[in-house]
């Protein structure tokens, strides 16, 4: 038996949102319901990256897999979303629910968290699949609310667990179905099954045998109970190839994707009639949304300059203590050098910095440089290091021995009429009288 699909996905910006954070995407082997949050500029580009990420799976997968694969897939999204929070600080908060269905072979692969959901129309009666991890539906679980209590519950958008939340990893829930020809699988956020109720999916979903005309309608119902959320859904039959008659449509194949992931993300709500001109005139002014630069070739919005005002002060002030603590080291340091005359004691370092002299002269001392002998001169000329002051006077004090050794000594008088062993006179020195 080989098995195909036949899906239709829709999405709708609702009646009272002016952007749209939901995300899907329907292909041949993967459907996608992502239902983002974090305020006007996150929640669009949470789901985005996460149906960017999951779109990879569309693809034949080995059954055996299939479960890891869509795990793995969804943890990276997961780990991308916290990095765009962490790196822009506009987007700090933002998340994304996920309900994600891989198919291989004859079977599915269900990851769930969050409030989207999948629900399964199979031999005639439609049944919730997943389990909402939120706040209301921990207390239902608890017993401590009813259906009918939890439906009108202040809080029952509180969700305890999506992707993005926090750093540890998303705890998601995974499961492994069959793909029987015959069912009909729904995949939706919650501003559809928060509004329609599940006998009117039921309904629905066994009456309007087109896949694309069955999510529109149900697109259209939650838009006539308010359509206060962003709206999206998929729609999915399984087919067996071997047994479609050559008359039917044949199985879809071009992926399709919806909402805030979508070029045509900014598009008003397909709503019509009293309630949606009446939404039209309460609706606030709508705000420019987030442009994300994975999902737009539009020119994304003007940030702050203090960001960058303050890493510039910051930088600025870690050169200043960076150079400080280079002078000051600079001035525990000592050499032997020259003016030009004299050898001199220096503190510092035989180096400028820029108009910045970094040494002065500590000692003139009075040993000539032309009284030492040629090699030691141009030591001193070049500079002779020294570890301390202690270090440096003792280079002087070499220094002042070599030039005493190279100094001639004066020659001793003997009256003017000394001869040397041969007996011949030494002349006079020229200038003196004889």
């Amino acid at each position: 038996m080989s098995i195909a699909l036949r899906y239709a996905a829709r999405s709708d910006v609702g009646l009272v949102r002016s952007n749209n954070q939901d995300s899907g995407y329907a292909g041949s082997h993967l459907l996608v319901v992502a239902d983002g949050m974090g305020g006007h500029a996150g929640g669009d580009v949470a789901s985005s990256v996460a149906i960017g990420h999951l779109a990879r799976l569309d693809s034949e997968t080995p059954a055996s897999d299939i479960v890891a694969s869509l795990e793995e897939s969804v943890l990276v999204a997961n780990q991308e979303i916290l990095r765009r929070a962490r790196d822009e600080p506009q987007l700090r908060g933002l998340g994304t629910t996920i309900t994600a269905m891989l198919r291989a072979e004859g079977k599915f692969a269900l990851a769930h968290i969050g409030d989207s959901r999948a629900y399964l129309l199979r031999d005639g009666e439609t049944t919730q699949v997943t389990k909402d991890h939120s706040f209301v539906q921990r207390l239902l679980d608890e017993g401590r609310l009813t259906e009918e209590e939890a439906e009108r519950h202040p809080q029952r958008s509180v969700l305890m667990r999506v992707l993005g939340d926090v750093d540890a990893e998303p705890e998601l829930d995974l499961s492994l179905r069959p793909a029987h020809p015959g069912d009909r699988w729904l995949l939706c956020s919650d501003g559809l099954s928060g509004l329609v109720s599940l006998d009117t999916i039921d309904l629905t979903l066994r009456e309007i045998e087109d896949p694309d005309e069955c999510a529109e309608a149900l697109v259209q119902l939650a838009l006539k109970g308010g359509g206060p959320d962003n709206i999206t859904c998929i729609v999915a039959d399984v087919v067996d190839l071997d047994a479609l008659p050559r008359d039917v449509e044949p199985p879809s194949s071009t992926p399709q994707i919806v909402g805030s992931a979508a070029r045509n993300r900014h598009q008003p709500t397909t709503a019509s009639g009293p309630a949606a001109k009446a939404a039209a005139l309460t609706r606030e002014e709508p705000e420019v949304p987030y442009e994300d630069e994975d999902f737009s070739e539009e020119e994304p919005p003007r940030r702050s300059p203090w960001p960058a005002v303050v890493s510039v002060i910051l930088l600025i002030g870690a050169l200043g203590g960076l150079l400080w603590a280079g002078y000051a080291w600079s001035q525990r340091q000592y050499y032997v050098g020259t003016d030009g005359t004299h050898v001199v004691l220096y503190q510092g370092i035989a180096q400028d910095l820029g108009p910045l002299s970094m040494s002065q002269p500590e000692e003139v001392t009075d040993i000539a440089i032309d009284d030492l002998p040629e090699v030691t001169r141009q030591q001193v000329e070049n500079t002779i290091s020294a570890a301390d002051r202690e270090s440096a006077e003792q280079i002087i004090d070499r220094l002042a021995l070599a030039a005493e050794a190279t100094t001639p000594s004066p020659a001793p008088s003997d009256g003017g009429g000394a001869s040397d062993a041969g007996g011949a006179a030494t002349p006079p020195d020229e200038g003196e009288e004889t």
